[in-house]
């Protein structure tokens, strides 16, 4: 009999009523539902974080497209006005060509007609210089053919009228047929009359000669000043035919420069739609999220106010002492090592981590002697994983944007000590063209390597992005995966005492304990009615484990839609990244093609510069100007990002160990 005794005492200290699993059970809530709204707090404020953050970036990056895009429609404007400005040079030039064309045409015609006449009449008077000498000769040798050829003489029409005069009256005498036969009188009046027409002859031969010295001298004339004429045509058409060459390669530079300029604007029109439509619906998402956020601390609020008053109720003297009276009893399965294992797993898993990170930051500060990871060294020590990762992330922020603001910096000393080189190379006109060459495919290769810069960068933080929204979207799943499970769990338990109660109170309502008999004369006295139960004692039980069974369901039945919203939510999030990086991507590829053409040709350029750099002194003075602030001293520019980029890698890796991944 004592040993029964003593083992029911000890099973009825190792039980609980189901009243007792019920407020452990929301005991139990209190203590998750507050951690896990802390936990909310926290994931929310790192999503707010970065809403805000991304929020900033892309109105930062809107803003300088549309800036961008203004600055290309003025140059899209200006290419179109300067060519259409070339255009009426080029047709002025075109119609002075071909008016001194034609003029040449008609100045050479005109000459030939000229050089034809007088060629003719050259040949005329040389003719008559030898109609007259042989004139002369006959005359002389009294030849009978001598007046076949006075006749010519006298026919000639620039023979003067005296002498043609003269010429006939000597004809009209008869010509004896031997001057030897003739009398003495008349021998002597023909030799008198022959010998004036001789020396008339020989006057005329002066005057022939005279007339030809004056024609060939006066075509010599006229045809050194026709070279001269052509001379002066031919030099303005080749000038004028250099200048419209130049203007016409200028006029298809500027539409070059046009096409170029339309390319930038649709790419960047392109890149501000895709921004912005992104920047929409991340707000809209962020704004939804904040809400949501909102409601579920309320709620979460509600709860934890709705199950604090539970655990009031149900651990009134009243609920309590009729559940230890009356109800069932049993195990109680509640594990109490669970929150130790725990903490030593998470302890046994934070020590290595720490370990290989100090190790890491330790060798890669003293291999760099970078001040900056024996600062993340000291703190890594011994700080909590969150400080130490959201001090790594600034960093690597702030040697990014040291990156950024140095390169600036790099970018205008190379501008203008380019511009210093070039006024150095002015003596040289073939040098210096070609260094303004160069100079604009660097500038061309250094905005196109911002631009890949700046691509690469969008695309690396849109996989951040996504990578983020994938890991807060993970860990909201799994959450609410076991909220709903805890929700089912808790409706099923209180379901469960519910029946347990419901069952009781209706038994006990319809019982009659047991049949009313006679009593016997020396019987005690028994029950005088039957025995119900204290169902009165305890609707206010059954009721609030109503209400919490209610607010499970409800529970579950929000966390479900909830997670519903947020899976979508989280669908149009990515498609939108990948549609953005896709559009990215492809931008990215062309710019590294045309920033592979822009380097084959400034390659090019550079092979065929090269000159001798003379009288320098004002040039070499601003490039003293220039030296303290653009050359390097110490440690070089490419030391600098070398040592900058290898922190921030060292940086980036030290993020790695305390996420668990192997480097």
């Amino acid at each position: 009999m004592i040993a029964g005794f003593l083992l029911l005492a000890t099973a009825s200290a190792s039980t609980v009523t189901p009243i007792q699993k019920v407020i452990t059970m929301m005991e139990d809530m209190v203590a998750k539902g507050e951690k896990e709204k802390k936990e909310e707090v926290v994931a929310f404020a790192a999503f707010a974080s970065f809403c805000k953050n991304t929020i900033a970036e892309k109105e930062r990056a809107i803003e300088k497209g549309k800036a961008e895009i203004m600055q290309l429609e003025a140059d899209i404007l200006k290419a179109q006005s300067d060519q259409t400005t070339l255009a009426k040079e080029l047709a002025v030039l075109t119609e002075n060509i071909d008016a001194w064309e034609k003029d040449k045409q008609n100045l050479t015609d005109y000459r030939d007609g000229e050089k034809s006449d007088a060629n003719e009449l050259i040949a005329d008077v040389k003719d008559s210089i030898e109609s007259v000498q042989r004139a002369v000769q006959t005359v002389k040798e009294q030849l009978p053919s001598s007046f076949l050829f006075l006749q010519k003489v006298a026919k000639l029409a620039r023979t003067p009228k005296n002498a043609k005069k003269t010429l006939w009256a000597f004809l009209s005498m008869k010509q004896p047929e031997d001057p030897l036969a003739v009398s003495a009188p008349e021998a002597a009046s023909y030799e008198f009359q022959s010998g004036g027409v001789v020396e008339m002859l020989e006057k005329l031969e002066d005057k022939f000669r005279g007339e030809l010295h004056d024609l060939e001298k006066a075509e010599i004339l006229a045809g050194q000043e026709f070279t001269l004429q052509i001379q002066e045509l031919v030099n303005q058409i080749e000038m004028a035919t250099d200048e419209s060459e130049m203007k016409t390669k200028k006029k298809a530079e500027r539409a070059q420069d046009e096409a170029e300029a339309k390319g930038d604007l649709a790419t960047t029109q392109s890149d501000v739609a895709t921004d912005s439509k992104y920047l929409k619906d991340l707000v809209t998402e962020c704004d939804s999220k904040a809400k949501a956020y909102e409601n579920r601390q309320m709620l979460r609020k509600e709860e934890l106010v709705a199950v604090n008053k539970a655990i009031e109720i149900m651990s009134s003297d009243d609920v309590t002492g009729s559940g230890e009276k009356y109800l069932p009893q049993f195990v109680q399965m509640k594990s109490k090592t669970k929150p130790h294992s725990m903490s030593l797993l998470r302890a046994s898993s934070d020590s290595p981590i720490r370990k290989k990170l100090v190790s890491f930051l330790s060798a890669q500060a003293k291999s760099m002697k970078s001040k900056i990871l024996l600062k993340i060294l000291a703190v890594a020590t011994d700080s909590p994983f969150d400080k130490v990762k959201k001090m790594i992330k600034d960093l690597i922020v702030k040697l990014m944007e040291e990156a950024t603001e140095e390169t600036e910096h790099k970018g205008w000393c190379d501008t203008e000590m380019g511009s210093n080189k070039q006024t150095r190379e002015d003596k040289a006109e073939a040098v210096s063209t070609l260094t303004a060459n160069s100079e604009e495919l660097t500038a061309k290769i250094a905005k196109l390597t911002n631009k890949i810069a700046e691509l690469s960068d969008s695309v690396s933080e849109i996989d951040a992005a996504v990578a983020e929204a994938t890991a807060l979207r993970s860990s909201e799943k799994v959450k609410n995966a076991k909220t709903i499970e805890d929700a089912k769990v808790a409706q099923v338990a209180v379901a469960k005492a519910l029946t347990v109660l419901q069952e009781f109170y209706t038994k006990a309502a319809a019982a009659t304990a047991f049949a009313q008999q006679d009593p016997a004369s020396d019987a005690p006295a028994t029950f005088s009615k039957p025995y119900t139960g204290m169902g009165g004692s305890n609707t206010g039980v059954v009721g609030m484990l109503e209400v919490i069974q209610g607010d499970f369901a409800r529970l579950e039945s929000e966390t479900t839609t909830a997670e519903s919203a947020a899976d979508e939510e989280f669908t149009r999030f990515t498609d939108d990244s990948s549609e953005d990086k896709a559009v990215k991507n492809t931008d990215l590829e062309n710019s590294e093609k045309d920033k592979s053409v822009a380097e084959a040709d400034l390659t090019t350029t550079k092979k065929t510069l090269g000159a001798t750099q003379t009288e320098l002194d004002a040039a070499l003075t601003y490039y003293e100007k220039l030296k303290p602030s653009c050359v390097d001293a110490g440690l070089s520019y490419e030391e600098r990002v070398r040592m900058r980029e290898e922190e921030i890698q060292s940086l980036q890796e030290a993020l790695k160990i305390l996420s668990g991944e192997d480097i």
